[in-house]
């Protein structure tokens, strides 16, 4: 990927040019038997949108935080590229009360009720579903976005040295986000066309950098398994070999 790039959203502008139909996210969560495959073009199509949403009718700004209530999800690392694109801090697990806005999912309604900002939420249906009844008092996120423009612009430029993402206590800046995701693949042993599968949930660095942060920055993609553990060992094997993984992050995962 390109050595000027310094912010998440910069990482996907390369993958982007790059080689847009190559695959970037394979989802599966083993309790339901989901899988979705994105390719470049398309995750970034929904980043575009998920921007446009947070900038427009959110009223999201540059340095504001937002509280991310999501799993590791294919969804989820929409949002972490859209904040990205806009400027927002994505705060994930943050407590909603201290937080300018809320994204969550199913199981976090009641917890997320708690900001007094706009609220999203988030169904985490198989092919983006909305919820069969919206949630009182959230934004359907499968309601909204699909109207939104497949191009983005933030209507100011992110700052690489501005907050970008908060977990598990640490907070990071762009740069530093890129910076420790490029010496994450370096030690992962990711290079260009590496495929990494990961079981680790988004609640620590080290699952979001191997399910995300880490291929995206070398121009690598992720098979991001959700409920890993419900898969037979034979199972995972057939995965591995079926999807041509190349590299396995840590596998039993909550």
């Amino acid at each position: 990927m390109n050595a000027t790039d310094r912010t998440p959203a910069d990482l996907l502008r390369s993958a982007l040019a790059a080689d847009p139909a190559h695959p970037l996210v394979t989802f599966y969560d083993d309790a339901t038997g989901e899988r979705v495959e994105l390719s470049v073009a398309t995750f970034a199509n929904w980043v575009a949108k998920t921007a446009n949403l947070l900038q427009g009718d959110l009223a999201a700004a540059p340095g504001d935080r937002l509280a991310l209530l999501l799993p590791a999800h294919w969804q989820t690392a929409v949002w972490l590229l859209a904040c990205s694109s806009v400027g927002v801090v994505a705060e994930v697990g943050a407590d909603p009360a201290g937080a300018d806005l809320v994204v969550s999912g199913p199981d976090t309604l009641e917890e997320a009720r708690a900001c007094g900002g706009e609220r999203v939420a988030l169904a985490l249906r198989p092919l983006g579903g909305r919820f069969p009844q919206p949630p009182a008092g959230f934004a359907d996120y499968a309601v909204e976005v699909p109207g939104q423009g497949d191009r983005f612009a933030p209507y100011a430029p992110v700052d690489p040295d501005g907050p970008a993402l908060r977990v598990g206590g640490t907070e990071l800046t762009g740069a530093e986000l890129v910076d420790r995701a490029r010496a994450d693949a370096q030690a992962l042993g990711l290079g260009r066309g590496a495929r990494l599968l990961s079981g680790l949930a988004y609640d620590t660095w080290e699952g979001l950098s191997s399910g995300l942060f880490a291929p995206l920055a070398v121009g690598g993609s992720v098979v991001l398994c959700r409920n890993l553990g419900r898969l037979s060992e034979d199972g995972l094997a057939q995965r591995i070999e079926s999807e041509r993984v190349t590299n396995t992050a840590v596998l039993q995962a909550p």
